[in-house]
């Protein structure tokens, strides 16, 4: 135990200052929430300069409130104020990663998560004393957050990029498959892809109806009459027939019985050339390896506060955000998949692309 003769009062000082530190860098996540959601990001990008009435009337803002957000923004370096004209700007490079145009590099749109995990702190509060977890119906935005994350790396890159890690599989949808989406949320990459393979045919199951109505709503406005889509617990895909790919776009670490749904995922793959792409966090299933990963501190939050009790809600395993590779592997191996292939894309460090077959 740390005495007061042993304690070094120039290491607590220091620790302190980490901790100070640590209380701007939340502060200023929330500040730039809130820039992205109100468009002011975008509004101030669009031009070399403005005052804060100029910005406001741009962003059709009130002032006062853009006036005290710019003040967060400058302490943090993340605005520039010039004090002789009493304008403000943003950097190009930093509008390069906090603006709706800078697509999957957006990271102002990753910061929606720190609001959005904190309304439930109470609730996670109450699950540290009593176990159990918080259900998906507390989650407020959490659907319309996640579809925006996806909907950007989607965009992207999934028909260009993450599809042709799957030697073979372009073509093949191009010649015509039926495809599973696992947990897919609004339906985003369904729709996607129903339109860019329209010989294929495509089902997305989530269990949550009102994603599910977002998705169906979408596959009408792009016109995609061959996606569809079904409110269904994927712990149970009897009578849904068997399938050339299945995609999971991470979902499964959520799942309350996650390897009864590999199981399932297994099972109704077409046994001749089925194959399951499942996307998922890159991280270490051993806490130690994870500590040089900066946003290592994040995946073990989210995973707190949403994947793990979410499924622990549900009466789950609470697999966790954070279940790693290691883990993820001898789960597919379990689930009956033989061969299992860990790909990376050069710029993505997020995430590790699982392709998997029976």
């Amino acid at each position: 135990m740390t005495t007061t003769d042993t304690l070094d009062p120039e290491r607590v000082q220091e620790f302190a200052g980490t901790l100070f530190g640590t209380l701007s860098a939340g502060s200023t996540a929330l500040m730039i929430s809130i820039g992205h959601r109100t468009g002011l990001f975008d509004a101030l990008a669009a031009t070399p300069a403005a005052t804060s009435e100029e910005l406001a009337r741009a962003a059709g803002l009130h002032e006062r409130y853009v006036r005290e957000w710019l003040g967060a923004m400058t302490t943090s370096a993340i605005v520039r104020h010039d004090p002789d004209t009493d304008t403000y700007r943003l950097p190009t490079e930093h509008a390069a990663v906090l603006t709706r145009a800078a697509g999957p590099d957006n990271l102002a749109s990753q910061m929606q998560f720190i609001p959005l995990l904190a309304q439930v702190e109470d609730q996670i509060v109450d699950c540290f004393a009593h176990g159990g977890g918080v259900p998906y119906s507390s989650y407020e935005r959490f659907h319309a957050v996640m579809a925006e994350q996806s909907a950007q790396i989607h965009d992207a890159g999934l028909v260009d990029r993450i599809i042709p890690l799957v030697n073979g599989l372009t073509e093949r949808l191009e010649s015509g498959i039926r495809v599973a989406d696992i947990g897919c949320g609004q339906g985003h990459a369904v729709n996607l892809l129903a339109r860019a393979f329209p010989n294929s045919e495509f089902v997305g199951f989530d269990f949550s109806a009102e994603a599910i109505a977002v998705a169906r709503a979408e596959a009408t406005e792009l016109a995609t009459p061959n996606a569809r889509f079904e409110v269904r617990d994927v712990a149970d895909l009897t009578d849904t027939g068997t399938f050339g790919a299945i995609t999971a776009f991470d979902a499964i670490h959520d799942q309350a019985e996650p390897a009864r749904v590999l199981a399932e995922i297994a099972a109704h793959l077409d046994p001749d050339d089925g194959v399951f792409l499942m996307v998922d966090m890159a991280a270490s299933s051993n806490l130690d390896d994870n500590l040089e990963i900066p946003w290592a501190p994040f995946l073990y939050t989210v995973s707190t506060m949403h994947c793990m009790t979410v499924s622990l809600a549900l009466g789950g395993s609470g697999l966790g955000t954070a279940w790693g590779t290691q883990q993820a592997s001898d789960m597919l191996a379990d689930a009956g998949f033989t061969e299992i292939d860990l790909k990376t894309i050069e710029d993505d460090f997020i995430n590790v692309y699982y392709v998997a077959r029976r």
